[in-house]
């Protein structure tokens, strides 16, 4: 038989096949089992499984996840970050609801396997500690403003300066606790910031990308590190009351520890990642020694006398930024995130007994020491926002922000409790508050601060409705190297001339992965390179040099490179902010399949093709999906003259209206020779089906009547203008049917190196209908579908061009001659932005 340990206060008797538990002290208990009882021989053999410790913790790991899970399913209709439903799961699970019944308690979660799952849950937490000092980016304390440190040391000065002061009221003298200890333990744990917590509500409510986001972030990061550097000392204080000497030694081995990581730790990690060539993955060795190192950091500082997840928090913070860091995060994340970090949080709602609330003075001091630090927070930062020119109510949503809690705080009382500092009341209050405050915090963000979209109000969202005579702003997206040939090719093509020059801001798209925070980066500034890695910053560098060079050589173009680091779930909103906020006309980003030598279509990254399809559904101005086949073949890059046969798919409605224009565009350079193909419905075509219990029929006729109207008035405009230009050619075919359709396209001369085709929403035509049955990519539309598939032997590249029809703009027919009458109809007022105007009338004059 073996004993361990277990902290109570109640006189508890536990009989059990395997063990027997007594107590009689109201400090300790003491749990006498089997030590060689891990796995059991069978029920066939009489056994009963739950009497070993090997299928119990398994059925209790199943049991955890399983309730955790369904109360996540519950929950998601409210928003509520997963750390509320894992909480809740232990509640359930434990003395406060399931567990008061006496049988459940006993069989699923005995006094003998508490050892076990607290032990496999610290494991759990050490290597989410170290994932989570992996993804903090230090480097945001150098770049941050004096705003965002402003409001990260009120957000958790004030907190603290509240807690300090109704500290003596709730501390008890005969506990033996000192009172410093006391107020540390409780001025950390109610002014902390939980980070992991914060990160996982801005994505909820897709904030991250936002400027408050970021600024809460940034200030969680240094709201973290402060709580870590209190929690040490007030670790230190808790277990050395009667001398300060072995406080002081502790705080100093401390220092030296990290001081050690920084100087013998960094340098060694970034020696492995020195020999590892650029591309290649790291070996299984150099991961081991990795996670070894996590260990041997987490037994330094728990032997010190400092908690071991410090240790594991420090040693992830070294891990220099690159591919290293990302690797960890892919082998450990999902693993330590789904399965062991749930026991953690599901044995604080364990440990939390409701029955333990017993002194009702004590608990009503307590719950108003919480309220008021969280509303000292809120009005601190709201201070501090109005201090730096911020709205009140911008304020208000990053003090709600800042109270968010979660895993840091269980962390200090955990340690509180388990050094005394903290009686079960005291910590059952806190660890429900802490579900309480966080699940308040998305409701209330959601009811009072509502960004939506706020649409900086620019005409010229369309090619079709710029003005001719007015540089075109146009945002290229690039995701590797292989994109650039094909995007200068294009852009080339787009005939930038002293009247109407192009500026072009080229976007470097990286994943987020092995960083926390997003971050979009001008390159030219001083901070580039502390962000990026070392690969992304050569591909970027590799990518940006080609653009300027092109612009060097290049007349009337200039270029200003850019890169947005952020993960693909919400890589569509950088780019539509910076769009907004640069106010361009049109988007280009490469279409997520690459041609492969035998001509047929392969997807890189089907990642990427979410990006497109969050994109072109989110877009504020028109949209060009490119699909490389040879555009940015080397003869053409490297031609001293720009020659192209381009060829326009006209089926009607304003994406292809837009498409037309780009291409009339592209038609007045030298060396370019334009095709535009007119597919008009025969008379006895096929018409649309009709299902008769369908109310928008009238709608749609209506609304394909007036698209048509406009149509002919764009084509007519159009061919008057090129009347005596051989080098534009305008043909029309009449078809009947899809089938048609699809013969006529693959019957075209194969001279052709780009087709330009509308997306083909908002007009229904019976030339298309039945096309999209078996669309392997339906965002592209009907026909960029059937030019984009491995089935389309001719090796053109396409763009498919979706015009913006946001509300307020005209419907009226734009042309390059007409368009100024157009913008003077328009109800958009133009904004006062300095340099954006300045620079546009640089180029104008």
């Amino acid at each position: 038989m073996a004993a361990t340990t277990v902290s109570g206060n109640d006189d508890i008797m536990f009989n059990g096949t395997i063990g027997l538990f007594q107590a009689n002290s109201s400090d300790d208990m003491v749990v006498c089992y089997a030590p060689s009882m891990i796995t059991t021989n069978g029920v066939w053999r009489g056994e009963n499984p739950l009497d070993y410790a090997m299928p119990l913790f398994i059925l209790q790991i199943i049991l955890i996840i399983l309730t955790t899970r369904i109360l996540v399913l519950i929950l998601k209709p409210f928003r509520q970050p997963k750390v509320i439903s894992e909480i809740l799961g232990g509640v359930i699970l434990g003395p406060s609801v399931l567990g008061r019944i006496m049988k459940f308690g006993d069989v699923m979660f005995p006094l003998r396997s508490i050892m076990v799952l607290e032990t496999m849950a610290n494991v759990g937490l050490l290597y989410f500690l170290f994932l989570i000092g992996v993804e903090m980016d230090i480097t945001v304390i150098k770049r941050s403003g004096r705003k965002v440190i402003f409001i990260a040391l009120v957000g958790m000065a004030f907190p603290f300066v509240i807690a300090s002061a109704m500290s003596f009221l709730l501390h008890d003298n005969n506990t033996g606790i000192s009172r410093a200890s006391f107020l540390l333990f409780m001025g950390v744990a109610v002014s902390v910031t939980a980070f992991p917590v914060l990160a996982r509500i801005l994505v909820d409510l897709k904030l991250l990308n936002s400027e408050i986001g970021k600024i809460a972030m940034s200030a969680a990061v240094i709201n973290d590190m402060g709580a870590w550097i209190l929690l040490a000392v007030a670790i230190a204080l808790a277990e050395n009351r009667s001398s300060p000497l072995p406080s002081i030694f502790m705080v100093t081995s401390a220092t030296v520890f990290v001081l050690f990581c920084i100087f013998v730790i960094r340098p060694g990690i970034s020696w492995i990642i020195s020999q590892t060539p650029e591309g290649e993955n790291y070996s299984d060795f150099h991961i081991c020694i990795i996670l070894t190192l996590v260990m041997i950091c987490s037994f330094t500082t728990d032997a010190i006398g400092i908690h071991s997840v410090f240790g594991a928090f420090v040693f992830g913070l070294v891990i220099p930024n690159g591919p290293l860091g990302n690797t960890l995060i892919d082998k450990l994340e999902d693993f330590i995130s789904a399965l062991l970090l749930p026991l953690f949080f599901a044995v604080n709602g364990i440990r939390t007994d409701v029955n333990k609330i017993a002194n009702g003075q004590n608990a009503v001091y307590l719950l108003i020491m919480i309220i008021l630090a969280s509303a000292a927070k809120v009005f601190g930062t709201v201070v501090v926002a109005v201090m730096h020119e911020m709205q009140v109510r911008e304020g208000f949503a990053l003090g709600l922000l800042m109270n968010t809690r979660g895993l840091v705080e269980l962390i200090v009382l955990n340690v509180g409790r388990d050094q005394k500092v903290l009686n079960d009341q005291e910590f059952t209050i806190l660890v429900l508050m802490t579900v309480v405050i966080t699940a308040v915090i998305t409701p209330a963000i959601i009811a009072i601060y509502k960004p939506a979209r706020s649409f900086i109000p620019y005409k010229r969202r369309t090619i079709q409705r710029s003005r001719a005579d007015a540089e075109l702003r146009v945002l290229v997206c690039v995701h590797t190297p292989r994109n650039v040939p094909t995007i200068v090719n294009l852009l080339e093509a787009s005939n930038p001339t002293m009247r109407s020059p192009i500026c072009a801001y080229v976007l470097h798209l990286v994943e987020l992965a092995g960083r926390a925070s997003t971050m979009l980066i001008v390159h030219g500034s001083h901070k580039s390179t502390d962000t990026t890695t070392n690969r992304t910053q050569a591909q970027s560098d590799h990518i940006f040099n080609a653009f300027e060079n092109f612009a060097q050589h290049a007349e009337n173009v200039i270029v200003q490179p850019l890169t947005a680091i952020s993960p693909y779930s919400t890589m569509h909103e950088d780019i539509c902010c910076l769009a907004e906020d640069k106010r361009v006309a049109f988007i280009i980003i490469p279409f997520h399949k690459q041609q492969s030598v035998d001509g047929g279509m392969v997807a890189t990254n089907p990642a990427l093709r979410t990006v497109n399809q969050n994109l072109l559904a989110n877009a504020p101005c028109s949209v060009g999906v490119l699909i490389d086949r040879g555009l940015g073949n080397p003869a053409k890059v490297a031609a001293t003259h720009v020659s192209h046969q381009i060829a326009v798919l006209y089926f009607g409605g304003p994406d292809d209206r837009e498409a037309l224009a780009y291409a009339w565009r592209m038609a007045e350079l030298p060396g370019i020779n334009l095709t535009v193909l007119r597919f008009i419905p025969s008379k006895d075509a096929a018409p649309l089906p009709v299902d008769p219990n369908d109310e928008g029929i009238l709608t749609v006729d209506t609304s394909n009547d007036r698209e048509k109207q406009f149509d002919d008035e764009y084509i007519n405009e159009f061919r008057m203008k090129i009347a005596g230009d051989e080098s534009i050619e305008y043909i029309e075919k009449v078809l009947r049917n899809g089938e048609e359709t699809v013969a006529a396209i693959r019957s075209m001369d194969p001279i052709h190196d780009l087709y330009i085709v509308g997306r083909g929403q908002g007009f229904v035509s019976p030339l298309t209908a039945g096309l999209t049955d078996w669309s392997e990519c339906p965002e592209l539309g009907a026909i960029g579908d059937v030019l984009a598939s491995s089935d389309f032997a001719a090796t053109v590249s396409v763009l498919v061009v979706q015009q913006y029809v946001g509300t307020g703009l005209q419907d009226g027919i734009t042309t390059p001659n007409n368009a100024d009458a157009i913008m003077k109809q328009s109800s958009f007022q133009m904004p006062f932005k300095g340099a954006d105007d300045a620079h546009e009338s640089n180029w104008n004059s």
